[in-house]
């Protein structure tokens, strides 16, 4: 059975940073293409960035562009988010999620594996 599990998350002032991670079990880490999302309150669940397989092709959704940078260590099964600059804007429920095919994609529905979630919340 798959598992992910992001972690992380917390409470941090405008302007700082935060790691979050995503460890991963019961599956083939490796030939998973990667992708973090995030859902603020009231709003749909939105594509932050994602990550190819062999981790040399990274995407990022505007709002984020020079602030967040995903990563991936294909020998401990583990996702990475570095989230910089933050702003209250950022605040939302982050998840991790994973999908068999080649590419990555921005729609919730190409992902067949979720997280639980982590918590970022980001104070003026």
């Amino acid at each position: 059975q798959v598992h992910l599990v992001e972690s992380g998350g917390g409470l941090v002032q405008a302007g700082g940073s935060l790691r979050l991670s995503c460890e991963t079990s019961g599956g083939s880490f490796s030939t998973w293409t990667m992708a973090w999302f995030r859902q603020a309150p009231g709003k749909e669940r939105e594509f932050v960035a994602g990550i190819r397989r062999s981790g040399g092709n990274t995407f990022n959704a505007d709002s984020v562009k020079g602030r967040f940078a995903i990563s991936r260590d294909n020998s401990k099964n583990t996702l990475y988010l570095q989230m910089n600059i933050l702003k209250p804007e950022d605040t939302a429920v982050y998840y991790c999620a994973a999908r068999n095919n080649f590419g990555v994609s921005y729609d919730t529905a190409q992902y067949a594996y979720w997280g639980q979630g982590t918590q970022v919340t980001v104070s003026s």
